[in-house]
């Protein structure tokens, strides 16, 4: 994992050492507010941001990395929610939010972070609420990796429509010529044939005007 790309120098020589402190940190994007803990306790900051710690009540499922460009969601459970996370799970939008998981590099004895390193980035998809007597409630988030979205067929064409659909204030011209195009028959220039064949035939003196239309299929 060291030579994994997007790692920076201090996370890379604390993956090599026998011995390390990490925690895992989630940052989940609402659209009232953004959610952030880690798996160990009080707070940390972590890129110039503070992370609340969660403790055991933070579980996260297996995450699969590998050389294949493929996706693989990840399942993220909180227990004993407090009454401001379980309103966004009740009342938020949640459906396509940005969450990202975070491994964190703690020094011994101390809430310093050294380095950290992304390990997942996806979209969270449903929350399922659960109430029990003993545990409380607790929060199950599935989420998908953002790599899905190369199985998905995007829809959009070089055409002007799909340029302003995805930047409405553009002003680029560059697309309005592309419907025009499409029957427009282009005559690619003449050739003038002069003298005679081996046979004493051909054309002498005549310009023959040669067109060629554009097969698009």
């Amino acid at each position: 994992m060291a030579t994994r790309a997007g790692i920076d120098a201090r996370s890379a020589l604390r993956l090599i050492e026998d011995n390390q402190h990490m925690v895992y940190a989630i940052k989940a994007e609402f659209d009232t507010s953004t959610i952030r803990l880690h798996s160990g306790l009080g707070d940390l900051t972590i890129n110039s941001e503070t992370y609340t710690g969660a403790g055991t009540l933070l579980a996260i499922s297996d995450i699969e990395d590998s050389n294949d460009l493929k996706s693989s969601g990840v399942t993220f459970n909180l227990s004993g929610m407090n009454p401001t996370v379980l309103g966004y799970a009740l009342n938020e939008n949640l459906q396509n939010r940005n969450i990202t998981m975070l491994m964190a590099f703690i020094s011994a004895g101390t809430d310093h972070v050294e380095g950290f390193m992304t390990l997942y980035k996806g979209r969270m998809i449903s929350s399922q609420i659960q109430d029990n007597t003993q545990a409380g409630i607790s929060i199950t988030l599935t989420t998908e990796n953002r790599l899905i979205d190369l199985d998905r067929p995007s829809n959009f064409r070089y055409t002007k429509e799909s340029q302003v659909a995805l930047n409405p204030s553009t002003t680029d011209t560059g697309f309005d010529a592309v419907d025009k195009l499409q029957d427009t028959e282009i005559s690619w220039g003449s050739r003038t044939f002069s003298g005679g064949g081996a046979f004493g035939t051909g054309v002498s003196g005549n310009r023959l005007n040669e067109s060629a239309t554009i097969d698009k299929r």
